[in-house]
């Protein structure tokens, strides 16, 4: 049917596309995991003087210390 050289190309690029299937997967699934984590507004609160991230786009954002609503650091 298939001589050992052609079967031993054949698996080997199999075994090699399944890598490359493998990476290019996991590499897009880290990628939109870092970007959703990434995307935070920063808070100070005025009243403890703690540091929070909230979720982007919210502006008014209450303090997990003191539960203080604080507006977003804008630089």
């Amino acid at each position: 049917m298939f001589e050992l050289t052609t079967a031993a190309v054949i698996y080997s690029l199999v075994v090699a596309a399944v890598f490359i299937g493998a990476w290019f997967y996991y590499d897009r699934r880290d990628h939109a995991s870092f970007q959703a984590g990434r995307g935070k507004t920063a808070f100070h609160c005025i009243r403890c003087d703690r540091l929070y991230a909230a979720p982007v786009g919210t502006e008014l954002s209450p303090c997990p210390g003191c539960g203080y609503r604080n507006t977003r650091l804008k630089f």
